[in-house]
């Protein structure tokens, strides 16, 4: 079980937040290009700088955490779902509060923008 404890921390945030598109309708995965412009900019920063990290000497993962799947420069699958479905968590949080609390987080809601 020990080398699925990355995965299964990845699907536990999934399963915490995904509920709250449904439950509060905030829409996040229908507005997708959004989305896309809010987590590829750090998805391409932060794989280049792991990259960089494993292939410096700096940087390495357990092979008893992970289910050892490695993609080119020694980056276990595991990782790079952990920058897409972490900022995706992430959003879904922050539109969930700004749909409960009416918070604009400094830009405005999709209704005002009607």
């Amino acid at each position: 079980m020990g080398h699925l404890t990355y995965a299964a921390l990845l699907v536990g945030c999934l399963v915490v937040t995904a509920p709250l598109e449904l439950l509060l309708g905030v829409r996040v995965y229908a507005r997708w290009r959004r989305l896309v412009l809010a987590v590829l900019p750090e998805f391409v920063v932060f794989v280049v700088w792991v990259l960089y990290a494993i292939s410096a000497g700096h940087w390495a993962y357990s092979d008893e955490l992970t289910i050892g799947v490695r993609l080119p420069g020694g980056m276990p699958v595991e990782e790079v779902l952990f920058f897409v479905v972490v900022p995706v968590c992430a959003v879904l949080a922050l539109e969930a509060v700004r749909k409960v609390t009416g918070w604009d987080a400094g830009y405005p809601s999709e209704e005002a923008e009607r």
